[in-house]
């Protein structure tokens, strides 16, 4: 007898030859809209009411203007003409937006999607309503933020990832569009126009604060307060002008310094030999630096200045892009040491982020934002490097078009999202590789652990309560064959590792789950981390203490019926090459969702059937992870790659014994002794009674034998008989003696 049965191992290796006709399907069906296709089924008036026709822009751009008579009233374009909008389905999230004139929003309109927790789970009228939350956005304060800034509009609870590529790419694609149409006065950055300039990386002089201010390698602001004042009340705003700035009106208000530290002249005038040295081991690839330095009642850095770990009061703007300095990108610097510098209060030494798009040699501006009664204003130093450090050369790029979805840009902006995700779960991240490191190391000295039988199961008890509890209901970290789905349609089409670096806990388990398949099948994950087989296996627990009688299933009937999960995982995987958003619409025989991502809020017809799951795991043990999981026969395959023999069994396991096959929680060993590890879920419990002296048959006949020679010999002298204890390899039949 096999513990896998022959039809179903008949059926995967006919797997191949069934996902390649499924291949050759979704070749024929695939097919995308275009911008074109979309704006001809869409009414001009929805967006722009006094408009009477859509029109095509000149230049073979994808944007199409809407017309009143022969005025342009605004533009529309999908974001994904212009930008990466892959969510974690790994298609696609395509959002028509539309812009007037002055480079506002008018409104964005969700077109299509296929992202799994919106098909099955956050309705999708929240995502709507999120994506209309842009109308009156103004584009040129989105080019400032660089998408650094949280949308200006709630985020979608539980679909954290999903709402932060729709933020990204809508703000990213505007901007590009804006560029291209010449709005909100932002210009198009053509390359093959551009003119060529590059650093002379001089490191010869060291040069005076007077030199350097001479010859353009520092920039100055000075604002009197009167200069202050005026600038507010030409704003109009009338709290503002109630509350002046009070003082002399010559007095100053902030005397602003700004360098750039790219050229080595510059940098060792005016950090120091000892600084600079510091600079230098600091500054990484792809990073530039800034000094800043000023005086004056108005502090640029501010007097809490480091507010959620960026400086509000101060940015660089190269080309309508816009860097925010952060706390750990920022140095305090405590004087500057080039000869007749002045005694300055503040010195600041402020790195780019290493994913920041910044050309040093080419002309940027440092903006100061003052700030009085909730009113912002903006001074910019306009700074350029001086002639002698920068090479000029004719323009040599060849003409390119102007949209390209996977350039160096758009990979370096998908990095950063989901870089900017990882940094915001830093502690949740720590928590669960903790939690990991701690199951590791309780695997690898299971032998140890398991003599202690209240000390497991204990341990066993609040391991199940902490994955339940946090990592499912509070982190929502559950896994799914959603996600197997997700990456096989992945490599089928355009693989990119950023689609799934988005959601790092996910990620981290994945990765986890893929180490542990080799040590120890799929019982580490189904049965310590998954949150919905650790509610199943606690409300059984609390079953048992109320005295709810268990069922057990005939042997003959349980392995007819663990084959079904294999199907239902392959019918899922033969569906999602044709139509992944079919298959995740019927991967909902998965409870996940409703149980634990969206903790029991869904409609009646999704309850019924998780209540029913998990009435029928209170009398037979984790029903659900037995017959119907898809992921756990998606993980039990290439679990059978397991390379190592962890559960211990004696020679009598099986025959006449039938101890540990009676208390398997899940059926996951077979009359005969042996192990299946495509089911075993590794509770351990087996391995309690394998040293168990008060229930093992074995242990009890070597214990009692061992002693009349030994009176002090104890549990472990049938593990070390070789007489009782017979090694072979899992889910290998033992022949009959």
């Amino acid at each position: 007898m096999t513990s896998f049965p022959k039809y179903i191992q008949q059926l995967l290796y006919c797997l191949p030859m069934i996902l390649g006709c499924f291949l050759l399907i979704a070749a024929e069906a695939q097919s995308s809209e275009t911008v074109q296709d979309i704006i001809h089924n869409t009414p001009v008036s929805n967006f722009y009411p006094d408009a009477d026709r859509w029109e095509a822009v000149d230049g073979g751009q994808p944007i199409y203007a809407a017309k009143d008579q022969k005025k342009t009233v605004g533009y529309a374009f999908l974001n994904t003409d212009f930008v990466g909008a892959i969510g974690y389905s790994g298609k696609p999230i395509v959002v028509l937006v539309a812009l007037d004139t002055n480079g506002l929003i008018v409104n964005a309109k969700l077109v299509h999607h296929a992202e799994p927790i919106i098909l099955s789970g956050i309705p999708e009228q929240k995502i709507v309503d999120f994506i209309e939350g842009y109308q009156g956005t103004d584009i040129l304060t989105v080019a400032r933020e660089k998408g650094g800034e949280p949308p200006p509009v709630d985020i979608v609870s539980g679909a954290t990832v999903t709402v932060m590529v729709i933020d990204d790419s809508i703000k990213r694609a505007s901007v590009r569009v804006a560029k291209i149409l010449g709005l909100a006065g932002l210009t198009a950055d053509d390359p093959s126009k551009r003119v060529q300039r590059s650093i002379i990386p001089k490191d010869d002089e060291i040069y005076d604060w007077d030199t350097l201010v001479g010859n353009g390698a520092v920039r100055r602001l000075h604002l009197s307060l009167s200069d202050i004042n005026k600038g507010f009340e030409a704003q109009g705003n009338p709290k503002a002008i109630a509350k002046p700035e009070k003082g002399e009106p010559e007095e100053t208000y902030i005397d602003l310094y700004v360098a750039s530290l790219a050229v080595p002249e510059i940098a060792r005038s005016l950090l120091g030999e000892n600084e600079y040295r510091n600079y230098e081991k600091r500054l990484k690839d792809g990073q530039n630096a800034f000094l800043i330095m000023g005086l004056g009642q108005y502090s640029f850095r501010g007097s809490g200045y480091v507010r959620g770990g960026i400086f509000d009061r101060i940015q660089v703007v190269q080309d309508g892009e816009t860097i925010r300095f952060k706390d750990r990108f920022y140095k305090n610097v405590g004087s500057v040491e080039a000869e007749n510098a002045p005694d300055l209060k503040e010195v600041g030494l402020f790195y780019t982020p290493p994913d920041t798009t910044f050309d040093p040699a080419r002309p940027w501006q440092l903006q100061l934002l003052g700030a009085l009664e909730k009113v912002f204003i903006a001074f910019d130093i306009s700074y350029q490097l001086p002639d002698a450090y920068v090479k000029v050369a004719a323009p040599a790029v060849a003409p390119q078009p102007a949209v390209s979805t996977r350039s160096d840009e758009e990979i370096a902006a998908s990095n950063a999202l989901w870089q900017r995700i990882w940094m915001q779960k830093l502690p949740e991240i720590g928590i669960l590789v903790g939690a990991i490191a701690l199951l590791t190391i309780v695997f690898f000295i299971q032998n140890q652990i398991v003599r202690r039988t209240i000390l497991t199961e204990r341990l066993r008890i609040a391991f199940l309560v902490f994955t339940l509890f946090w990592i499912g209901f509070y982190a929502q970290a559950q896994l799914s064959v959603v996600n197997i789905l997700v990456f096989a349609n992945a490599l089928l089409t355009d693989f990119q590792w950023q689609f799934f670096l988005m959601e790092p806990l996910i990620f981290i388990l994945w990765c986890s789950v893929a180490v542990s398949l080799l040590f120890w099948g799929r019982g580490a994950f189904c049965g310590w981390l998954c949150p919905f087989g650790a509610l199943q296996e606690l409300l059984n627990k609390l079953a048992r203490r109320v005295g709810i009688k268990q069922i057990t299933v005939p042997w003959w009937l349980h392995e007819r019926l663990w084959p079904i999960k294999y199907i239902i995982f392959l019918a899922l995987l033969g569906v999602s090459v044709y139509s992944l958003h079919l298959a995740e619409t019927l991967s909902e025989i998965e409870p996940f969702r409703t149980s634990i991502v969206l903790r029991f809020m869904r409609g009646w017809p999704y309850l019924l059937f998780v209540f029913s799951l998990l009435a029928a795991g209170l009398f037979i043990e984790r029903f659900y992870c037995r017959y119907l999981c898809p992921l756990g026969a998606a993980l039990a395959i290439p679990g059978k790659l397991a390379m190592f023999n962890w559960l211990k069994r004696y020679r009598n396991c099986g025959d006449p014994c039938q101890k540990c096959a009676q208390d398997c929680m899940v059926q996951a060993i077979d009359p005969q002794g042996n192990i299946n590890p495509n089911e075993c879920l590794y509770c351990l419990n087996c391995q309690q009674l394998y040293y168990n002296k008060d229930v093992c048959p074995v242990v009890i006949h070597a214990l009692a034998k061992a002693r009349k020679m030994d009176p002090k010999a104890n549990s472990a002298v049938a593990d070390k008989d070789s007489q009782y204890r017979r090694s072979r390899r899992l889910n290998q039949p033992r022949p009959y003696e």
